[in-house]
């Protein structure tokens, strides 16, 4: 999944990111208000953590201003104000949760995460044939035993899991494995399907390449017709 941090702090930014990287999460960061802005009308995200004091547009701005939008992603306020008045009138203009500094990685994750699940309106754990993936978590497990993936690996396969049945174009599936930051190609996907695909082998579960449309994920069975 792809996230956008807003977050002017340098240092903590640059920490938080790194955090939500290795948990398997595509982070780009922005340090002003206006260029959230940008990367919110420009990029397509599952979800925004969102400080409220940034510079060139404040925080309580871009969040009324995405919403006037019409969009429904969902919004973490992470902000050292210990105003209630700030609080509230982020919930007001429609932020989904907050979270105020300084506080545990491990609580933001979760906060995050129940975030991501709510919205997307899943059940806790997704079965695939014998893989269930725990959207809590985001633990994978085969006949109950753990499935070692890697950030990267995680990544695609939750991408590919919230879409079972239909197919991901490449495209869409590197926006929500890379960041912009990063210097990849889309053709690095391939490479993940297949450690995943071997990673797989004897789940129950098939990732196929639908020609022209991208990748799918469902139980075996026999392909789809070319």
């Amino acid at each position: 999944m792809r996230i956008l941090l807003a977050e002017d702090h340098p240092e903590l930014g640059e920490w938080l990111a790194k955090s939500l990287r290795q948990a398997g999460y595509a982070v780009d960061v922005a340090d002003r208000g206006d260029h959230a802005e940008h990367f919110l009308q420009s990029e397509s995200y599952d979800g925004l953590i969102l400080d409220l004091t940034l510079p060139g547009k404040d925080g309580l701005e871009v969040l009324r201003n995405l919403r006037g939008r019409g969009s429904r992603i969902p919004v973490l306020i992470l902000t050292a104000r210990g105003a209630v008045d700030d609080r509230v009138k982020g919930l007001n203009l429609g932020a989904d949760d907050y979270l105020a500094k300084p506080f545990e990685l491990n609580e933001l994750e979760a906060r995050l995460r129940a975030l991501l699940r709510r919205s997307a309106g899943f059940n806790p754990v997704i079965r695939v044939g014998r893989l269930d993936f725990d959207t809590v978590s985001r633990m994978s497990s085969v006949d109950n035993q753990p499935l070692p993936l890697t950030p990267r690996e995680l990544a695609v396969l939750e991408a590919l899991l919230l879409r079972a049945g239909r197919p991901l174009s490449r495209e869409a599936l590197f926006e929500k494995v890379f960041s912009l930051d990063q210097d990849a190609r889309a053709e690095a996907i391939e490479i993940y399907v297949h450690r995943l695909r071997k990673k797989l082998e004897g789940s129950g579960v098939r990732i196929t390449t639908v020609r022209g449309l991208g990748y799918m994920l469902g139980p075996e069975g026999p392909a789809p017709a070319p």
